[in-house]
């Protein structure tokens, strides 16, 4: 048999906070018959972008994750704010973290973060032939550090454990379907 969707009973917000809200939606299953409360992190769509220089060096960032409480390796992303497309936020983003501009950016497509309890989506871009064009912008809250890697190292680095990010090894998976290895 195959899977039905479950009936939503009623939805109500339980709190908000800065950068997502929390929803409780009561539901019934198709299959038992029973109701159920989920908890649902409502969050505006994130982008997360492959930066990559002329020469094949991947713009990464050393940024301070507090749900971890750790310094993490990442690539430059953001939050979709309310007037921009994916697009601009990608852009945007790409030059407030790391203080460099692209100049070609293609989307690698979008995936959910963690459809059990989270209802937002995840762009990816690739930039292209990115430059220099000043300093980063950072928001007070961020403590960005820039480096270059290149990206035959990328692989290793997640192989490794030094990119640990779950959302950062996902677009580098859309990159490599799109562009295959080749040591």
């Amino acid at each position: 048999m195959p899977l039905k969707d479950w009936t939503l009973l009623s939805s109500e917000p339980e709190r908000f906070c800065r950068l997502f809200s929390l929803r409780k939606d009561r539901a019934v299953s198709p299959r038992t018959g029973r109701p159920s409360d989920f908890f649902v992190v409502e969050a505006s769509p994130w982008v997360n972008i492959i930066p990559i220089t002329s020469q094949n060096d991947v713009v990464l960032i050393r940024q301070y994750r507090h749900g971890v409480r750790s310094v993490t390796l990442e690539i430059p992303g953001g939050l979709v704010e309310d007037s921009d497309s994916p697009e601009e936020a990608a852009r945007r983003e790409l030059r407030e973290e790391t203080g460099y501009a692209e100049r070609v950016l293609a989307p690698l497509g979008a995936v959910y973060p963690n459809p059990a309890i989270q209802n937002n989506l995840c762009h990816t871009f690739l930039a292209q032939d990115v430059y220099p064009v000043g300093v980063q912008q950072q928001d007070e809250e961020e403590d960005i550090e820039v480096i270059l890697k290149p990206l035959s190292e990328i692989p290793r680095l997640i192989r490794d454990g030094e990119i640990n990010h779950a959302l950062v090894i996902a677009a580098f998976c859309r990159f490599y379907l799109e562009h295959p290895f080749k040591p």
